[in-house]
């Protein structure tokens, strides 16, 4: 079997060929100014398109017939996790942003392209709006505002699914926390193979990252309002891209603040005991969540590679349960598992409706 994966993000394009049993990976860079020239994410399509064609080209696979193209999933309506097969509606739901605008919309599009022209099918896998919350978490305190699912799902569920095949258990037989810690953090407790709470790392919850200021007080963001200190735009940006250690530090480079403090700069330290506080904090919630029932605790994403985050975390949390380390995102190897569980008949492709669904827990 063969199996192209794309993967848009904000600067870059992962590229994935499977083949052989084997997996070639790849990344297209995208520099900030070309980047910048689209006012809208879908506007980079063509863009986006003729660098993949550009990489397969000089990769000598432009012939090469593929099996199914898959693409990492974008912002549609709130979903169940799996694999849903590429159509109309998903297309649709993909280019208006109808639960917002990210890079990651533009991979089921693209998937797409290609594979009508192969006239093969095209999925995305486990998109970043799975819910599958359970009815408690969804109260916000506030009878008009609900809490969304929304979050890194693709790679906390692969590595979910790794560390049960370690475990030598099936994903949906444990309890596990999942804690993937990158330029967003998000924590989610995985109940039997659904993620049935987890804090919204894009709009302002749960702990702060390198670049994102997660839950702030409430009537502090209204007194800077207040003052005028920020537009409501503004602050939007604030705090999906501008806040968190970058805030503190104008940094969110986690090796840059580590070297500061080591260099003897005492509020770089400080600010990063304090991000790992609130992840630890966060890990205990989702502990309680589960009602202590927890088989696993897995950090995962790029600060995982840090050795002191690893060691300062897990000794605040290795009460709880065992500590696994998956570092780095595992998003192409995702793809490709899920598209291939669909391809074996291992796993039944879903479809989607175009409807917030209402499975809830």
């Amino acid at each position: 079997m063969k199996v192209l994966a794309i993967d848009p993000g904000s600067s870059s394009t992962k590229i994935g060929v499977y083949r052989d049993g084997c997996t070639d990976k790849g990344l297209i860079e995208h520099p900030r100014q070309e980047i910048e020239r689209f006012p809208a994410v879908m506007e980079q399509f063509d863009y986006r398109m003729n660098g993949i064609a550009d990489y397969l080209g000089q990769a000598g696979l432009s012939e090469l017939r593929f099996d199914a193209v898959v693409g990492r999933g974008g912002l549609v309506q709130p979903v169940p996790g799996g694999v849903y097969l590429v159509n109309d509606l998903l297309l649709r739901d993909l280019r208006s942003g109808v639960s917002g605008e990210h890079a990651a919309n533009l991979g089921g599009v693209l998937a797409q392209n290609f594979a009508s022209r192969q006239g093969i099918p095209a999925y995305v896998v486990d998109p970043p709006v799975i819910d599958e919350m359970w009815d408690p978490a969804r109260f916000s305190g506030l009878a008009q505002m609900e809490r969304r699912s929304m979050f890194h799902a693709l790679n906390q569920k692969a590595v979910a699914r790794d560390v049960a095949l370690e475990m030598g258990r099936e994903y949906h037989e444990l309890n596990l926390i999942v804690a993937h810690l990158g330029g967003g953090i998000t924590v989610g407790a995985h109940r039997l193979g659904r993620v049935v709470d987890v804090n919204n790392g894009l709009n302002g919850d749960g702990p702060f990252s390198p670049e994102r200021t997660g839950g702030l007080p409430v009537i502090g963001v209204l007194e800077l309002l207040e003052k005028g200190s920020y537009s409501i735009a503004e602050l939007k940006a604030v705090i999906a891209r501008k806040g968190g250690m970058y805030s503190y530090l104008g940094t969110v480079d986690l090796r840059e603040a580590e070297q500061r403090a080591l260099q003897g700069d005492a509020r770089a330290g400080l600010v990063v005991e304090a991000m790992l506080y609130q992840v630890a904090k966060e890990i205990g919630a989702m502990a309680a969540a589960l009602s202590g029932y927890v088989d696993g605790i897995v950090l995962t994403g790029g600060l995982a590679f840090s050795g002191s985050v690893v060691e300062k975390l897990s000794r605040k949390v290795s009460f709880i349960a065992p500590v696994f380390l998956r570092p780095g995102e595992h998003e192409i190897e995702a793809l490709i598992a899920g598209a291939l569980r669909v391809m074996t008949g291992a796993e039944e492709a879903r479809i989607y409706t175009g409807e917030a669904h209402e499975d809830r827990g």
